[in-house]
């Protein structure tokens, strides 16, 4: 072999390699936002109940216990995608549980301090739900969420 020959192997190897090596990462990468998309939908849909549980304690003081395994299961993937205002909004719609525990098992709370408590929860969870809902559904995705939401409304 030539040494021109041997530098165009060694070139080709490199070559070879490291576009392997892109496609291998970029492939990765790819996995990991589809794993995290996956998580986040599934801890929306965990918020949505959490949040109908929430307005029916509003409207009408019975008091449902409010999930917390899915966002405690994938946290560690939502952590590496979601930016860290989404994070903390998330973080607080599930911190505002214990106060909704607390209304829960004290009966002797005023009525208006209640309301006020299940309403401020209820905003948490909303916030949550929306901004958890831009990164893991398309705006096709969303718009067919409102309308099945408008759809079911019925206060």
């Amino acid at each position: 072999m030539t040494p021109e020959q041997i530098a165009s192997a060694l070139i080709g190897a490199f070559f070879g390699a490291f576009g392997w090596l892109l496609v291998g990462l970029y492939m990765q990468r790819r996995a990991n936002e589809r794993q995290a998309r996956n998580a986040a939908r599934a801890v929306y849909f965990e918020l949505e109940v959490n949040r109908i549980n929430i307005d029916v304690a509003l409207h009408h003081g019975v008091f449902q216990a409010l999930g917390r395994s899915s966002f405690e299961r994938l946290l560690p993937e939502l952590a590496t995608w979601l930016r860290a205002d989404e994070l903390e909004t998330l973080a607080r719609a599930y911190m505002s549980h214990a106060g909704y525990q607390q209304l829960q098992t004290n009966a002797e709370l005023p009525e208006p301090v209640r309301k006020g408590l299940l309403e401020r929860l209820a905003r948490e969870h909303a916030l949550a739900i929306r901004a958890i809902a831009e990164r893991a559904f398309s705006r096709a995705d969303r718009e067919r969420l409102a309308a099945g939401h408008a759809a079911s409304d019925v206060r």
